[in-house]
């Protein structure tokens, strides 16, 4: 199953990028997922559905793919912000990837995260129960960061989302090493926005090829895949 892009219109005509890009949204809550993983926690345990999958298979293969073709090191450290069920640490571990953690704010999700990892054979990966924004003292020193979709949930929060996404910018700056990559795939906003967005403490390198479409004649992608390095 593949989950759908969660995106949400901007508001009123004319109303560009920045701070009021977006509406509010239970989308952006922490009782709208802590509810949805417990029903894919409760699937998963009854009939062995690992739930939906981020932007769907080739997002993780996008990814994986970069990661290849940078040499990589399988020993490096990588962290997966707002894990979900955990299928992109099981992607990366089948990849060769030996240093893997992932956390998310919801419970349910890492309960989820660790059933499927137990049935893949995996235990090696860590799993904790951490909110990025405000990180536990001990998650720091990563030289990989990855983001399918976390950072536009906390752009839908209803309470005061402009600060909490200089709070995941500041997080990401402390537990990311100088010159470490940040990976991130995102439905709600395009190249030249996230740029704006990550634009302290971190150069551009590289986008990602993603699916296009095309719509009155003009050319566009669903879905924006970008990386970055965290300046020294």
């Amino acid at each position: 199953m593949v989950r759908l892009h969660f995106r949400v219109p901007r508001g009123s005509a004319g109303m560009g990028s920045g701070e009021d890009a977006f509406g509010p949204s239970i989308l952006g809550t922490k009782e709208h997922w802590d509810a949805a993983y417990e029903r894919e926690l409760q699937h998963f345990q009854e009939n062995g559905d690992i739930g939906e999958i981020w932007f769907g298979e080739e997002s993780m293969v996008r990814l994986i793919r970069w990661m290849k073709k940078q040499k990589i090191p399988l020993d490096s450290s990588v962290l997966d912000i707002g894990t979900g069920n955990g299928i992109l640490l099981v992607e990366l571990a089948k990849s060769g990837y030996t240093n893997l953690t992932g956390i998310d704010y919801s419970p349910s999700a890492i309960t989820l995260s660790e059933e499927i990892i137990e049935e893949q054979g995996l235990p090696n990966i860590k799993l904790q129960v951490n909110d990025f924004l405000t990180p536990s003292a001990e998650l720091l020193g990563f030289q990989i960061c990855i983001d399918k979709g976390t950072f536009d949930a906390i752009s839908l929060n209803p309470d005061n989302a402009a600060a909490k996404r200089k709070q995941y910018v500041e997080s990401l700056c402390r537990v990311l090493n100088p010159e470490g990559f940040f990976l991130i795939t995102s439905c709600n906003w395009t190249k030249e926005e996230l740029l704006n967005e990550f634009r302290e403490g971190f150069d551009f390198l590289e986008e990602l090829p993603t699916p296009k479409f095309c719509f009155g004649g003009k050319t566009g992608n669903s879905v924006t895949s970008l990386v970055f390095q965290r300046k020294k």
